[in-house]
């Protein structure tokens, strides 16, 4: 072994010379590698098994995925966002503030809608993300082989669509915001504003060709932007232009197509029970086509119950019911309070906290017929019954009996909106149950509901985002810019019969009376202010109607530039919106 190990190194000894030639002429040959070769091109990977920005965009699937991220936004931004932004979406003529009533929070429009207020940015940033999403998608598409002409069709359709969707709530709130239509591969730091108008150009060149492209409603599939959808916007669009006659035709091709009527008699999964056509657009199951044969639906909002891809569901019914179960009343022990309601039921929509209340207006002034069933007790429930045994108002009805009293009227009472609500038909979870398995039941027999995992205050069904009878309105608001007030008034009558509403005259159409109309059939689905902000009429109706409207400013009928844009933007100017400092 030691005579091995010798030999071993008298040989590496003997030809050291001759190694070091060799080891000389690799390194040599290292060099002369480099030096032949583009070391970007030997330094660029080839992925093969994951994905990269190159690789990303070259399937269906792949851009498919990239479009479910815009539909999720605006799922996001109506039912996940921050809930201090949503209600703020919602303090208009429509309703106030029920947290620090009447001139804290929301309630101060002057002190909550800033340049440096956290919601003013969350708008702009949820907007532009998308719009970004929606170029990078037309900007690849082109390039994508492996994709059919009619998917790739399909596919620009709706990216084009939502890009026009965003803009147009940009162009509405803040007026003229910078236009950018191509992918953006580094920082920019120069943007300066387009004018309101000119957004509204792009959003009308965006649609008009998105119309073209995207399938017929009948074709497209539940949830899915169809040509509807693109035509129902279009027509807001030319509206904002002044393009009234275009509007007209635009709505025309959505309300004449022969897949589209509005639902006039009882129809769904519950309409054998007590109730009425408006109440069952909005119980679950029945908003989709293909479950409810709800020809009304233009474009829905979808959720899927216990499905990873929709981990958050629509939380307006937590927001706009009130927070009763909070009320004391008199103890039939004298000299003694105790709850009026022993727990939050399916029967009064679940757990609310009265963070959006209705103003006085809603409920008392603007119903000008008494048989209209969109202010039916199926849909806006009036008073329920004391269900506390121990109160000394039990059995009783809590507001026709005298038991309401003033302190209640602020978040904790007033009429129940169950246009969100399950009203009863919860997932078997929600319902709270006695030790022995028996669902626990006030004493009156209403169904308690679990407040764990939201279970007590979530919709947990799908909701709309279009539907006809907004296509109506927006036709009759096009009809009076063309100063038809006949037709807009057959529009708005036509969505006033199907209510059990008496009809109009043309004398009483005017842009005031078509918001009270949208209000009447819309209250809670339309985002209010994006309506009062593109007609300018969001203080004026503002202070008409709502308990804190002395609160706004005359500047606020457009939201502020997000100062943050404005700083950072340090190679030109982003002006700001006048009356904001």
């Amino acid at each position: 072994m030691i005579k091995q190990s010798i030999e071993q190194i008298r040989f590496i000894l003997k030809n050291k010379n001759q190694m070091k030639k060799i080891a000389i002429s690799i390194i040599i040959a290292s060099a002369s590698l480099f030096t032949s070769c583009s070391v970007d091109s030997w330094l660029k990977e080839e992925p093969l098994d994951f994905m990269t920005p190159d690789n990303a965009y070259q399937t269906t699937v792949q851009f498919r995925q990239s479009l479910n991220f815009l539909y999720d936004a605006y799922r996001n931004l109506c039912w996940n966002s921050n809930e201090d932004f949503r209600v703020t979406l919602f303090c208009t003529d429509y309703a106030h503030g029920g947290y620090d009533f009447p001139d804290m929070k929301y309630n101060n429009f002057k002190g909550w809608i800033t340049p440096e207020s956290s919601y003013v940015q969350t708008l702009w940033t949820t907007c532009y993300n998308a719009i970004g999403n929606a170029n990078v998608i037309l900007g690849r598409l082109p390039n994508a082989n492996e994709i059919s002409d009619t998917d790739k069709a399909t596919i620009r359709g709706e990216a084009l669509f939502f890009r026009a969707f965003y803009y147009r709530i940009l162009a509405n709130m803040y007026g003229g915001v910078p236009l950018v239509t191509e992918e953006l591969n580094a920082p920019k730091r120069d943007f300066t504003r387009n004018t309101r108008a000119e957004v509204y150009e792009q959003c009308r060149a965006d649609l008009e060709e998105a119309v073209s492209l995207l399938k017929d409603i009948d074709q497209a599939g539940d949830g899915y932007i169809n040509k509807q959808a693109g035509q129902h916007l279009l027509t807001e669009i030319y509206i904002c232009t002044g393009q009234y006659e275009q509007a007209v035709q635009s709505a025309s091709a959505v309300i004449n197509h022969p897949s589209m009527a509005l639902m006039t008699d009882r129809f769904g999964s519950r309409k054998d029970e007590p109730g009425d056509t408006y109440w069952d657009l909005f119980r679950v199951n029945n908003q989709n086509r293909s479950s409810s044969g709800n020809t009304e639906s233009i474009w829905v909002l979808q959720y899927e119950y216990q499905n990873a891809g929709s981990s958050y569901n629509c939380n307006t019914a937590r927001q706009i019911i009130p927070g009763y179960y909070s009320i004391v009343t008199e103890s039939a022990e004298e000299g003694k309070t105790v709850p009026a309601f022993t727990t939050w039921t399916a029967e009064k929509g679940g757990r609310g906290i009265g963070a959006v209340q209705p103003n006085p207006w809603f409920f008392e002034e603007l119903w000008d017929d008494a048989a209209d069933m969109r202010n039916s007790d199926y849909n806006i429930i009036k008073d329920f019954r004391i269900d506390n045994p121990a109160a000394k108002g039990y059995g009783q009805w809590f507001v026709k009996d005298g038991w309401l009293r003033e302190s209640d009227k602020i978040r904790l009472w007033y009429p129940f909106i169950q246009k969100f609500s399950r009203t009863n038909n919860y997932p078997a979870e929600a319902y709270a149950k006695n030790a022995d398995g028996t669902m626990k039941l006030t004493a009156l027999g209403e169904h308690g509901l679990l407040n764990s995992q939201g279970l007590a205050h979530g919709s947990f069904k799908d909701e709309y985002a279009f539907r006809l009878a907004e296509t109506y309105l927006l036709r009759a608001e096009a009809y009076l810019g063309a100063n038809n007030k006949e037709q807009a008034a057959a529009d708005i009558n036509t969505v006033r019969i199907r209510a059990n509403a008496a009809p109009i005259t043309a004398a009483q159409v005017d842009i005031d009376y078509i918001l009270d109309e949208r209000m009447r059939e819309l209250y809670s689905e339309e985002i209010r202010i994006i309506t009062l902000c593109r007609l300018g009429k969001m203080v004026e109706r503002t202070r008409k109607y709502n308990l804190t409207g002395y609160n706004i400013g005359d500047h606020q009928n457009l939201w502020p530039i997000p100062y943050g844009e404005i700083e950072k933007n340090i190679l030109a100017t982003i002006e700001q919106n006048p009356g904001y400092n």
